[in-house]
């Protein structure tokens, strides 16, 4: 629907805005606002209700947490979630999700599927 075809690609953007910005030695609340501020500018701040990511390991959710609040210092070696998402009342909502490496030399993308809408 239009909605789908307004708020999908900038959700997928925000994704790449974030990797983009994402080094070692960073906080968790530096890795939010890279993706949080793009998804803002463009008007649906407020539907970007949960933070951007969080580590993956043996539970589903643990650190480093990604998140306004966080203070977690991205190191190397670390595997962590950058999924943004907008949620609007009424609708629904889009979470588009990668999975990162640091690494010495910034990040490895280590999601493969495509954010290409069919």
């Amino acid at each position: 629907d239009e909605k789908l075809r307004e708020v999908y690609p900038i959700v997928a953007a925000a994704v790449e805005e974030a990797i983009e910005r994402i080094q070692p030695g960073m906080t968790g609340a530096d890795m939010d606002a890279a993706a949080r501020s793009y998804i803002d500018a463009r008007g649906f701040g407020e539907a970007f209700s949960h933070g951007l990511g969080h580590g993956v390991g043996v539970r589903v959710h643990e650190g480093p947490s990604a998140s306004k609040e966080s203070k977690d210092v991205l190191a190397v070696g670390h595997v962590i979630t950058v999924e943004p998402g907008v949620y609007l009342p009424e609708w629904g909502g889009v979470r588009v999700e990668d999975v990162i490496l640091i690494t010495e030399d910034g990040i490895e993308v280590l999601t493969t599927a495509s954010k290409q809408r069919i």
